[in-house]
């Protein structure tokens, strides 16, 4: 089973940045990274994935403000957040899935984190 531990949550200006960190607590080839989002009263949706080294793929909502990132060697991944908006308010959760995916629906996933909040203020 894989254990996943986020952080770096917390409260933002309209057009700041935070960054997300995620630890897993093991990294194998081929598995993916997501990070997701759930705001209250809504569906948990895909934010940003990461499979086999390098392969990003981003929700439509963030890309071109949202970075995501790899550590193999720290069995971690980052998620740079600028250019913050008040609809990027969420509790934010890491999970990961033993295939090579395009983000997907958050269905496939087989492990999560615990969820870190962001909340974004004008």
């Amino acid at each position: 089973q894989v254990q996943l531990v986020e952080s770096g949550g917390g409260s933002a200006q309209v057009g700041g940045s935070l960054k997300l960190s995620c630890v897993a607590s093991e990294f194998t080839k081929g598995m993916t990274m997501a990070w997701f989002r759930q705001a209250p009263g809504k569906e948990r949706e895909g934010v940003a994935s990461i499979c086999n080294g390098g392969t990003t793929s981003y929700a439509d909502s963030v890309r071109g403000r949202f970075t995501l990132s790899q550590d193999s060697g720290k069995n971690a991944v980052y998620l740079e957040m600028n250019n913050l908006k008040t609809e990027d308010t969420a509790t934010y959760y890491c999970a990961t899935v033993p295939l090579c995916i395009a983000l997907g629906s958050h269905r496939t996933y087989t492990y999560w984190g615990q969820g870190t909040q962001v909340t974004v203020s004008s």
